[in-house]
């Protein structure tokens, strides 16, 4: 694989997507004990301020890091373009090279900034980023089958959807099925044409 050119970071057209950084402690604190109480059951629920210390922050992007360095996760924070507030992440995990050049795609827009087709547009920048700068060629998405919103996101990405994945993730201390969304960057760049 090539070295990737590092820090990656993504402009939209309403968006800033990149990794978290030192001085991004206050806006993550601010983002994680300002949500709603949850909408749904995908929904988590805000961090009480007691968990979101400092030390916990730096854990987290030391892990963050490493996991990047390795090329096995990268995650970045969704900033508004307007104002620099932090309101969601999105990750792309358990990265498979050599002959598969895959990864799963997660996203999680903060529940109070919901409704404003920010979700969509964060992946869509995500998904750029996978095939542009990381040079993969799959993405996909596990998505529970009740979970309407993210199936909608994913149709809207013109993903496709491949099967059902019987217990597949650990949710809520309960095995969950979850359908199978994925895209190549075949399948982008056909639907651009």
């Amino acid at each position: 694989m090539k070295s990737i050119d590092l820090p990656i970071v993504k402009k939209t057209s309403r968006l800033i997507l990149r990794p978290l950084e030192a001085t991004d402690y206050e806006n993550w604190v601010q983002a994680y004990s300002s949500m709603r109480p949850p909408q749904n059951e995908w929904d988590e629920t805000n961090w009480d301020e007691s968990e979101l210390t400092l030390k916990k922050f730096k854990e987290l992007l030391k892990s963050e890091k490493d996991q990047r360095a390795r090329d096995h996760f990268y995650s970045f924070g969704v900033f508004l373009k307007d104002d620099g507030t932090l309101i969601g992440l999105v990750t792309l995990m358990d990265i498979s090279r050599a002959i598969f050049q895959n990864a799963y795609i997660g996203y999680r827009i903060f529940n109070n900034y919901w409704g404003y087709g920010f979700a969509q547009e964060a992946t869509r920048g995500c998904i750029d980023i996978a095939f542009k700068k990381l040079k993969l060629h799959r993405v996909e998405a596990g998505i529970a089958p009740t979970n309407k919103k993210s199936i909608k996101v994913a149709k809207a990405l013109k993903m496709r959807k491949e099967g059902l994945s019987k217990r597949r993730l650990l949710v809520h201390k309960k095995w969950q099925d979850m359908e199978i969304w994925a895209l190549t960057c075949e399948d982008l760049r056909s639907s651009k044409k």
